[in-house]
């Protein structure tokens, strides 16, 4: 399946890489200790580079607990608070899900009282609907997941031509039965993605949704205008009592559209006027992130989450030379991690990595197979190079070509160099990044990403990154790596019910993977965010490295 975790992949690649875990809470992450009162009332700016607003859960790839987990509630959502592990709890739905048919079948029922902003009730062919939709043409772009795992999914086009999806069922109007292609442990995170909203039937129209949705959370679109703001006003049919992780502390939410981080950045730091009221939607850039570390006002105003997306250098096992495992391991010796780092911004930007399953994610186990000097241990590299026999030649490798993810990319070519291999940097912008590492004939050696899976399970770490059906086709195993035991051990882990069976499966997947070193894991990228001083509860959890939008309120 087209991987789904493209989604915050390709937005922490846009916005820290120059490329959406366990995290101590520390005095580096200002304001981010634990949540307080929620105080209503008040006008709440977020501001965002991006320059329109799509509320449209079918094409949606919002987390959980940002911008559309405002407006749209899912089957299921995410319970995140700081010093706690990510949870999955019942959202619309009254618990997570129950399995049968050893996973294959999952069976939810709505709570009591729900209702869209109209005051009409919510039915379980509300949801049908919605997860329907998101199939169709018309609204592509959304996480998808879902679409490979119900049954008939890969042969559905959406519900416009009069056809319903079987393998979605509603037997009165508050049960669904879903039933899945193979068993999935993880469906009840699966039942938080977007696309597992209630829509209205009678009320859709594909090509204006996106703009004036029909809200089931605390808030509604009031207003969508592109390129200039999107402000949210209270839902008055939202009811708190059936709600246990949004706060709904604010009366408005505005997302000022089309800022420049840089010019975001600084006017949080004057907070002076609206900007004591507002938060940045995106990572502070380096510069200000230096500003801010001798302005001990704005510092205190800093919330920096713990280990994130992984950032990491992939080779590509077709390429000459590359699919010697030896050459391989060479890489993870002579790679700088340090320079790699300096360069994203220092011991802020994140920590040293050494997994593929980050931080923060249940079940996740820390080890090392490639112990060396954070600046890397040339000698070893060399030694294995020689005893591999290959010749490399000059290596391609891709990379974004913004000014951050160039220096990274220059980092590592200088310290490739120091053992004699060669790289030239191949630096587009994003659309052709994708383009060309995961669709056609690959041109390249190397690429430079990092990765933030969609749902706090090592399923999104590892499936869609090394699971040998995601090669090509617009998919993220971009080092191209194929293994068929580890292709079991994915099947194994996916299908496992069981969380802790699935976790300790995961963590044997991950070893076998380092095993043939299709990557060199850099650093877990650390997100920064400013916020106003009349801002309160805005906090980071353990996952996703996102301030948790559904707690945020303002001072009383």
């Amino acid at each position: 399946m087209k991987t789904t975790a493209f989604a915050a992949a390709a937005i922490t690649a846009a916005l820290a890489l120059a490329g959406c875990h366990a995290n101590d809470l520390d005095d580096t992450s200002g304001g981010q200790g634990g949540l307080g009162e929620t105080h209503r009332g008040g006008a709440l700016s977020i501001l965002s580079s991006q320059t329109q607003m799509d509320w449209d859960p079918a094409k949606s790839q919002s987390l959980a607990i940002t911008s559309l987990g405002l407006v749209e509630r899912r089957l299921t959502t995410w319970k995140i608070e700081p010093g706690a592990e990510p949870q999955v709890v019942p959202d619309m739905a009254q618990d997570t899900g129950k399995a049968s048919d050893g996973g294959k079948t999952w069976t939810f029922r709505l709570k009591d009282g729900l209702k869209f902003e109209d005051g009409t009730a919510i039915r379980a062919a509300d949801v049908k609907y919605g997860i329907e939709r998101s199939f169709a043409p018309e609204l592509s772009g959304g996480l998808s997941y879902h679409k490979a795992l119900l049954a008939g999914g890969k042969d559905y086009s959406g519900p416009y031509k009069g056809k319903e999806l079987a393998s979605i069922e509603t037997p009165d109007d508050a049960t669904l039965v879903f039933h899945l292609s193979s068993a999935y442990g993880d469906f009840p995170w699966i039942a938080s993605m977007p696309a597992f909203s209630a829509v209205p039937k009678a009320k859709d129209d594909p090509q204006k949704y996106a703009d004036k949705p029909v809200a089931t959370g605390p808030y509604r679109v009031k207003s969508n205008a592109s390129g200039s703001s999107s402000v949210l006003e209270r839902n008055p049919e939202w009811s708190a009592d059936t709600d246990e992780v949004r706060t709904a502390g604010p009366d408005s939410i505005t997302f000022q559209l089309g800022q420049d981080p840089t010019v975001a950045a600084q006017s949080i730091v004057a907070d002076s006027g609206d900007a004591a009221n507002s938060f940045t939607a995106d990572f502070v850039p380096a510069a200000q992130l230096a500003q801010v570390q001798q302005n001990s006002a704005a510092k205190s105003r800093l919330v920096t989450s713990g280990d994130g997306a992984l950032a990491y250098l992939a080779m590509n096992v077709e390429s000459k030379g590359l699919d010697n495992p030896t050459v391989r391991k060479a890489f993870e010796y002579a790679v700088d991690k340090n320079a790699f780092r300096v360069a994203a911004g220092g011991e802020i930007a994140g920590d040293f990595a050494s997994t593929l399953i980050t931080p923060g994610i249940p079940g996740r186990q820390d080890y090392n197979d490639y112990q060396a000097p954070e600046s890397g241990d040339v000698d070893k590299a060399k030694a294995l190079l020689k005893d591999s026999g290959q010749s490399l030649g000059t290596l391609t490798m891709l990379t974004k070509n913004d000014s951050t993810s160039v220096s990274q990319a220059e980092a590592i070519q200088q310290g490739l160099q120091r053992a004699g291999i060669k790289v030239k940097i191949k630096a587009e912008d994003s659309d052709s990044l994708a383009a060309d590492a995961t669709t056609g004939k690959p041109d390249y050696d190397l690429y430079l990403g990092s990765w933030q899976p969609d749902f706090p399970s090592a399923n999104g770490n590892i499936q869609p990154l090394f699971d040998s059906s995601q090669i090509g086709g617009g998919n993220y195993n971009i080092s191209r790596y194929s293994n068929k035991e580890v292709d079991g051990l994915i099947a194994q882990a996916t299908e496992e019910v069981d969380q802790s069976k699935a976790q300790e499966l995961w963590a044997k997947a991950d070893r076998r993977i380092m095993q043939d070193a299709p990557v060199v894991p850099l650093i877990y990228t650390k997100n920064s965010f400013l916020h106003g001083s009349n801002v309160e509860n805005f906090a980071i959890g353990s996952f996703p490295a996102y301030p948790n939008y559904l707690k945020a309120s303002l001072k009383g």
